[in-house]
């Protein structure tokens, strides 16, 4: 009985100190648990914190960088409102001034642009030395002055001279000289026959270029060469468009043509023609005594019923292609035309005119015809001033010129 009832206490404490040591376990893994929630709750916080401090820091910079910024754009603003800025360039305006020579061409000219005249006064003082005032600033312009060799040559030439020289010492940007008809342009060459004569149109062009020119526009030099006496840039433009539109418009059975020139220098121009044309050319060779004047004249071509037209760059007296339109009639030509740039018509051409047998007279009006066409009828005049106009709108905006050569800018 005693065994017994020992071993039941000894059961029951042991129970006892298991439960004790459960209990215990139990304890300890809940303390455990709680101070890793917490060490897990302390972690968190500390991150979060961690978190919050760099976030702060990234706006810190982000904050200092944008003050930086700031101040250099106000620094950079600053700079460049002290630094003076550059002025913008522009193109200079266009100036186109007339001499006395051909008024009603510059004027053409100008109306064709869109401009005004520029104010200029030409005189001349008592012992007939030319005097030239510019009445406005030419200052940085691109100026163009209109003057032809035609009427009293010498003091226009000498006007135009003067003309560019007061234009250059203005501080003009530019200045070209349109001149339609070249002044002196038959002296271009020496002969054999006359071997001290001067190249005066050389010299003219010295003079030209010596008084400021920058440029010159003109048009059917007697010689495509005297461009080379030049060391300026020379724009030689050609009435030939203007001639075959004319041809083809006033000549109705232009198709049955003959297209002559009346001397072996102008081969080469009416060869042009008679190509664009698609009729044949004849030449007349002829030989002079003396200028002025000619000996004989051979013609080499067939115009046998066909419609002759002579072509030439100037007439000055007539007496050539007066004696070559009656050469075409003896040789069989219909009728008779005779076209040429520039109509100088000086001494008897007018008389000789009137009692030639020509149909028609055509010149253009690079000289001044108004009186010619009043004292002849046979004269016709084709307007040349679109050609000159269009020719300056080009050279002021740098724009090529060689569509002229072939197209009217109507």
């Amino acid at each position: 009985m005693e065994d017994s009832s020992e071993r039941d206490s000894k059961g029951s404490s042991c129970d006892k100190i298991d439960s004790a040591e459960n209990s215990s376990k139990s304890l300890d893994e809940a303390t455990s648990t709680t101070e890793e929630q917490q060490q897990n709750t302390a972690t968190t916080n500390t991150n979060k914190t961690c978190g919050s401090q760099t976030l702060s820091g990234e706006e810190a910079k982000a904050a200092e960088a944008s003050s930086t910024s700031t101040t250099t754009t106000n620094f950079t603003e600053e700079t460049k409102a002290s630094v003076p800025r550059p002025l913008k360039s522009r193109m200079p305006n266009i100036k186109v001034f007339s001499g006395s020579s051909h008024p009603d061409l510059a004027q053409r000219i100008v109306d064709r642009l869109g401009h005004d005249l520029g104010k200029v006064v030409t005189k001349k003082f008592s012992n007939l030395e030319t005097c030239v005032e510019i009445g406005e600033s030419v200052r940085g312009e691109d100026v163009y002055i209109v003057q032809s060799g035609s009427g009293e040559i010498n003091d226009n030439l000498m006007e135009l001279l003067i003309m560019i020289n007061a234009c250059k010492i203005a501080s003009a940007s530019r200045v070209t000289a349109v001149i339609p008809c070249f002044p002196y342009a038959r002296q271009d060459k020496k002969d054999k026959v006359k071997s001290r004569a001067p190249i005066s149109a050389k010299l003219v062009a010295n003079m030209l270029s010596v008084a400021g020119a920058d440029h010159i526009i003109t048009m059917d030099l007697h010689a495509s060469q005297i461009q080379g006496f030049f060391d300026i840039p020379v724009d030689n433009l050609y009435a030939e468009p203007a001639v075959l539109k004319w041809i083809r418009e006033n000549i109705t059975d232009w198709r049955n043509a003959i297209i002559v020139s009346p001397d072996a220098g102008g081969a080469k121009r009416v060869t042009s023609i008679a190509d664009r044309l698609n009729v044949e050319f004849a030449l007349i060779h002829k030989e002079r005594k003396k200028a002025n004047e000619v000996a004989s004249m051979v013609l080499v071509g067939d115009v046998k019923d066909r419609v002759a037209i002579l072509v030439d760059d100037m007439a000055d007296t007539c007496g050539t292609i007066v004696h070559a339109a009656d050469k075409l009639v003896e040789a069989g030509a219909t009728k008779v035309y005779a076209i040429l740039t520039h109509g100088i018509f000086s001494g008897p051409a007018i008389q000789r005119i009137n009692g030639a047998c020509f149909e028609a007279v055509v010149v253009t009006n690079t000289i001044p015809q108004d009186e010619h066409m009043l004292n002849c009828p046979k004269i016709q005049c084709i307007d040349v001033s679109m050609m000159f106009a269009e020719a300056v709108r080009r050279t002021h905006n740098g724009e090529s010129v060689s569509y002229l050569f072939s197209n009217v800018p109507y």
